[in-house]
């Protein structure tokens, strides 16, 4: 009789170890995004006017949810952005736009394949939904997406045109810090991007900290654009910053974390071509056609 306990006892033992290890591997991480437009602006070397700042949010916060098993991920937003000047009006647009435009967040879902580094973005789009196929990267445009301000007449040379790619270089450092319970490394990736404005031409400087750990097991980044190596807990940019909050284990089904089968493919150049083409009509739609606007480059 007491054979038999023993035995149960036993199984019962490595059925609660191969659970607790099943648990290790998917759960949920929950991450918090702060926007601050103006000084992402400043950062890039655009001079905003007061009035210009004054209709931006001084930030803008959201929240985005990692789901992951021990093969796949996706990251979406778990709620509606919100902006330091209150919902609504043309502030909470802009830190939207920005976070949809500029890489890592927005209303876009991001699925991950941890074998390949494999990253599929799906949104919507005229009606239509697309998925675009890409890669886990360091993306060569720089940590924040390239901005452009200024009128669209080519001989004017009083306003920054669009410049070339920067110079990247990945410092890795010997600091570290715990978050959500992980040993983070720090990587920094500093660019250098060259510009002209009011017909001088001057260099921009970024520095962007990963933080980053192998311990979880996998391959992650809030921003696809902005990875190095293991599972990105925080990126930290002059104006903008993604940290991850907490942590928990618990089941999570293969569902969540695959890229929806109903979706259109749509590769970058064709994704880029259809962007360009959709603010050409902006501009030309609007008032006056060609007058002056601003727009936010993509990663």
């Amino acid at each position: 009789m007491k054979k038999i306990i023993f035995a149960l006892l036993g199984v019962l033992s490595i059925a609660s170890i191969a659970d607790a290890q099943q648990k290790k591997t998917s759960g949920a991480i929950q991450f918090e995004n702060i926007i601050d437009p103006a000084a992402m602006a400043s950062a890039s070397g655009i001079q905003l006017t007061d009035q210009m700042k004054a209709r931006m949010p001084s930030s803008s916060k959201s929240n985005f949810e990692l789901l992951f098993t021990a093969t796949n991920a996706s990251y979406m937003p778990v709620e509606e952005t919100e902006d330091s000047n209150g919902a609504g009006g043309g502030g909470g647009g802009m830190g939207r736009m920005m976070m949809r435009f500029g890489g890592g967040g927005g209303n876009r879902e991001y699925y991950y394949t941890f074998a390949d580094k494999g990253l599929t973005e799906v949104f919507d789009l005229n009606d239509t939904t697309y998925y675009m196929p890409s890669k886990l990267t360091l993306s060569t445009s720089g940590p924040i997406g390239s901005m452009r301000v200024g009128g669209r007449n080519p001989n004017d040379t009083t306003t920054a045109k669009p410049a070339p790619a920067p110079t990247i270089e990945v410092v890795k450092t010997d600091s570290t810090k715990q978050i959500i319970g992980f040993t983070c490394h720090q990587a920094i990736i500093r660019s250098t991007r060259a510009i002209k404005i009011l017909d001088m031409d001057k260099n921009v400087v970024e520095e962007t900290k990963i933080w980053y750990t192998k311990d979880l097991g996998f391959d992650f980044s809030p921003n696809p654009n902005m990875w190095t190596e293991g599972a990105v807990l925080a990126i930290e940019g002059r104006g903008n910053s993604s940290i991850a909050k907490s942590i928990e284990y618990r089941n999570v089904s293969a569902k969540d974390v695959t890229a929806p089968k109903k979706a259109k493919l749509i590769t970058p150049e064709e994704y880029k071509t259809k962007m360009e083409n959709m603010m050409k009509r902006f501009r030309q739609n609007r008032p006056g056609g060609g007058g002056q606007i601003r727009s936010f480059g993509m990663n």
